[in-house]
């Protein structure tokens, strides 16, 4: 029963602004990757790649990468709602089946790049690589889900 009631409140919150709540995930998985593309350009300026490409100093970089990924995990917080309570695990379509479960261990790659990030007692290559490995789940989710919506269904709110 409060389930049901917390899911029409959200669809009623969600369709004040866009036309249906796949609308709004699709919009907001696209923000997300957005910032993740942000995080991999500061993450590769941090670790002292893309010097020309991504010409920002190390202290300001740093705030940068931290502020995106916290932006892009909270972007995907409403997104992740959406897919567990309201639509749940799906096998029906090799493309759904694929997106269930990749969405499924994107929160924890994501709680072992946190994990790496603040434990320095692993190699210097550790965290770019769960760090790439979490850019490619949320870009595989978002061109499963977004991607796949833009295309298919509409692009438009």
């Amino acid at each position: 029963m409060l389930l049901a009631s917390v899911e029409s409140r959200y669809i009623d919150v969600v369709t004040s602004v866009f036309s249906t709540p796949i609308a709004f995930k699709a919009w907001f998985a696209s923000a997300a990757a957005l910032f993740a593309i942000v995080q991999v350009l500061t993450g590769a300026r941090i670790f002292g790649k893309l010097g020309r490409a991504v010409p920002i100093a190390p202290p300001r970089v740093n705030k940068i990468h931290r502020w995106s990924g916290r932006i892009a995990i909270l972007l995907t917080v409403p997104v992740a709602f959406h897919c567990i309570f309201i639509l749940g695990f799906q096998t029906g379509d090799p493309r759904v089946l694929a997106h269930s479960l990749l969405g499924t261990f994107l929160y924890g790659v994501f709680a072992v790049k946190v994990f790496y990030v603040r434990d320095s007692d692993h190699p210097r290559w550790t965290v770019p690589l769960v760090g790439g490995t979490l850019f490619t789940m949320l870009v595989l989710l978002w061109s499963s889900s977004s991607l796949w919506y833009f295309t298919q269904v509409r692009f438009g709110f």
